[in-house]
This record gives structure tokens, sequence and C-alpha cells, in this order.
């Protein structure tokens, strides 16, 4: 099993450009879909836990996923195997070429032209797949792009993330509990 999931967090972290969110739709596939390993609802969980903790979000998402197959080898395995295929590449790059011959070589910046649309794209599925286990509406979508704005935006006063998380949490907490309040008024009715 612990070479099974070196394996294939190896295979995902070798056949994906663009970071993690771009390996979302790709780890997913083969957790939930093809390995059974997880649930849906479990890795949406998982990748919520994974974006919020510190590093990179594939490297999270691989050592929770072995942690709670295999224990502690299982999370290092799969860790392990999401980033070998990265350090190989980068190893075999700064062996065999120099900057400006990356800089300078139009098959390199075809290749890396060729491949932002398909990045755009692996980014964009795991969005909308969040999305939707999320339950956005068009009533409640405003609310993750009113965010996303408003961090972009350089001249509101309110520039920290951090900062949206926690009010995101508080906003969370009193409409649940407001919600609750409500049921509980009604139930008693």
């Amino acid at each position: 099993m612990l070479f099974k999931l070196f394996i294939t967090f190896c295979k995902i972290g070798a056949f994906t450009f663009g970071g993690g969110w771009a390996m979302i739709s790709i780890i997913e596939r083969e957790i939930v879909d093809k390995h059974g390993w997880l649930k849906r609802d479990e890795f949406l969980d998982l990748l919520a836990v994974a974006q919020a903790l510190p590093g990179i979000l594939a490297v999270n998402i691989a050592a929770a996923v072995g942690d709670k197959i295999r224990g502690r080898a299982g999370s290092i395995c799969a860790a392990a195997g999401t980033i070998m295929p990265s350090f190989l590449i980068i190893l075999a790059i700064a062996i065999f070429l120099t900057p400006d011959m990356i800089k300078n070589n139009p098959i390199v910046s075809r290749i890396f032209m060729g491949i932002r649309p398909a990045v755009v794209a692996l980014i964009i599925a795991p969005v909308i797949n969040s999305a939707r286990a999320a339950k956005i509406s068009w009533k409640t979508i405003w609310i993750p792009v009113v965010t996303a704005l408003l961090i972009w935006s350089q001249w509101t006063f309110i520039s920290n993330p951090i900062l949206f998380i926690v009010l995101g949490g508080l906003g969370g907490y009193l409409w649940y509990t407001r919600h609750n309040l409500n049921k509980n008024k009604e139930s008693r009715l």
C-alpha cells in the first residue's frame, strides 16, 4: 500500500503543471474515483483543511491522504511521491540547461505558452467543484466575488486575507446561530 501511495502521488506530481490548484482535479479523480480511498465529502473537507495549513497545497493533501490510509509512513510516502517528480525535473534542468538557454529558446517558450491555457482550465475545474460542494447558489455567489475583489483591490482599507477569513468565520457563525434560533422557534410553535 505504501508503494501504491507513492506511485499514485508520483504520477499526479509528474503530470500536473500550475501548482496545487491545478492538481486538485487529478488528485480527486485518483483518490476518490479510481482508488476509493476517500469519499467526495471527506476529500472536500480535506481540501479545506489543506488550504488553511501553511505549505504547498498538493503536498498537504498528499500527506493527509497518506496519513488517513497508512498513518505516518503513508503520509511520508504520499508527500514524497508528490515532490519527487518536480525535484527531479528541476534537478535535470539545473544540470543540463543554463538560464540563458531556457530564456532564449523558442521551443521552450512555445511549450510554456501552450501549457498556460491548460493550467487555467485545471485551476477553474476545482473552483467550480468546490463551489458546488459548498452549495454556492446565485443568491450567495456575491460573497466570494466581493471578497476576491476586496482582496485584489489596492484601494481598500482591508487588504489582509486573514482578516477576510476571520470575518467569514464570524459571519458564518452568526448566520448559523440565527438560522438555528429561527428553526427552534418554528419547531416550538
